[in-house]
């Protein structure tokens, strides 16, 4: 009845992600309703300052009216093309540059207006890639880009292998040993790296050096980068958060001829840094204009609303309150982390040294019954079925050592993340 494409088993939905959150939807945890129900540690949501956003809205009520500054129902309503909101994307810009501490400059003409990042990282891989051509990802990485990239584009991921022994840091041998293997062994085309910076879910920046090994890599391969910056403004401790564009910019600037930074692409939305993923505000920045013409084009199949360009253009083009946001919301990240690292330390578990995200990468090794995914399955099942956990297994992130797990901290209130510290103390696992 359904397509072979509608009908393929390459979403990624059968993931231990995504099989936590049914596992939590049935039995969900409320304080009051269900205080022995499943607490909800695998959603990457950031709900720490949204007070700040609600505050901004209940003193700029223009900003969800139609007749402010000349605007009208009807310029709201009515067709708005693909290009988006002139005034939106500037404020995006702005914002954007802000977060990098303004030693980047955005172009709004080079933006692209998407759905969140999931329909930006896809675009981009209808734009750069033909099915079955790879791409390499660093491990660990998101599960949903196994969706993302993969699903309707028919491009493979080819696994880049980071370990702990050097806190899961990407190395030059790494990448020749993917590439290599792609189009050596499996006989695929690579087209381009995709990075996640800050990382999904080790909550860590790149270094200079290890971007900067990234783009030696592509220009030595003549293949395309994209970093996915989506926790860009979530940085909340040293090493500074260094966005790729600035990198290709210096290297451009040192390379007189070179045209890497047409191969090099970002993608970024407000979904963790605002906390607004309802909104479906996203981007994909470009300085090939090729690409961003295309992905123009093809944006139109998951567009921002009019009204959520028109609302967030009177936020962020508001100085003082982006400035006290963004400072407040790193501050708010930092603490909440810590709550959570040394609620663990104190059962003497450790998690990865992080300076950024909403979650951290828990060692859970110690509590395996063997060294392998099998075990690590086994204890995951224990954490959601016996300590009313939903934290993500390793293996559901690539991850090549068993016994990892992502904790998110900042969808839930301080209250919460007590009784879930609570409750791993008096378990046994």
């Amino acid at each position: 009845m359904l397509s072979r494409k509608a009908s393929c088993n390459s979403h990624g939905q059968d993931s231990y992600y995504f099989l936590g959150w049914e596992e939590y939807k049935k039995n969900p945890y409320d304080e009051v309703k269900n205080s022995s129900g499943i607490i909800q540690m695998g959603l990457a949501e950031n709900q720490l300052s949204l007070d700040l956003v609600e505050s901004w809205l209940e003193r700029n009520p223009e900003a969800t009216e139609f007749t402010n500054g000349g605007t009208t129902f009807r310029d709201i309503a009515l067709f708005q093309d693909y290009h988006g909101l002139p005034a939106f994307k500037n404020a995006l810009a702005g914002f954007m540059s802000r977060i990098r501490e303004n030693k980047v400059s955005f172009d709004p003409d080079k933006l692209v207006l998407t759905a969140g990042t999931t329909s930006a990282n896809e675009i981009l891989m209808f734009c750069l890639a033909e099915p079955g051509d790879a791409f390499l990802v660093p491990t660990p990485y998101y599960p949903g880009f196994d969706r993302d990239l993969k699903w309707r584009t028919g491009v493979e991921i080819i696994p880049i292998h980071r370990s702990s022994s050097n806190g899961f840091k990407i190395t030059e041998s790494a990448m020749e040993e993917a590439f290599d293997h792609a189009q050596n062994q499996l006989n695929r085309t690579v087209k381009g790296l995709l990075i996640t910076n800050p990382s999904n879910p080790l909550g860590t920046t790149m270094t200079r050096h290890e971007l900067s090994q990234i783009i030696h890599f592509a220009n030595a391969k003549n293949v395309h980068v994209i970093s996915d910056e989506i926790y860009s403004g979530t940085v909340f401790d040293s090493p500074s958060f260094v966005s790729i564009v600035d990198l290709a910019l210096q290297h451009e600037n040192s390379h007189n001829g070179d045209d890497l930074s047409s191969r090099i692409h970002m993608v970024y939305s407000l979904s963790k840094d605002l906390g607004l993923p309802g909104f479906r505000a996203g981007a994909i920045y470009s300085n090939n204009e090729a690409v961003v013409s295309a992905a123009t084009k093809m944006s139109s199949f998951g567009l921002v609303s009019s009204q959520t360009q028109h609302l967030l253009s009177s936020m962020l083009s508001d100085e003082k309150f982006v400035q006290k946001y963004l400072s407040e919301n790193r501050t708010r990240i930092k603490t909440r982390k810590q709550m959570l690292v040394s609620g663990l330390k104190d059962l003497g578990i450790e998690c990865l040294n992080s300076n950024a995200g909403l979650f951290c990468w828990v060692n859970m090794r110690k509590f395996l019954k063997s060294n392998t995914f099998e075990a690590e399955m086994e204890l995951w099942r224990r954490l959601i079925y016996e300590v009313g956990w939903n934290v993500s297994p390793g293996s559901s992130f690539h991850c090549v050592e068993p016994g990892w797990f992502r904790m998110c901290f900042a969808n839930m209130d301080e209250r919460t993340l007590a009784v879930a510290m609570r409750r791993i103390g008096q378990k046994e696992i």
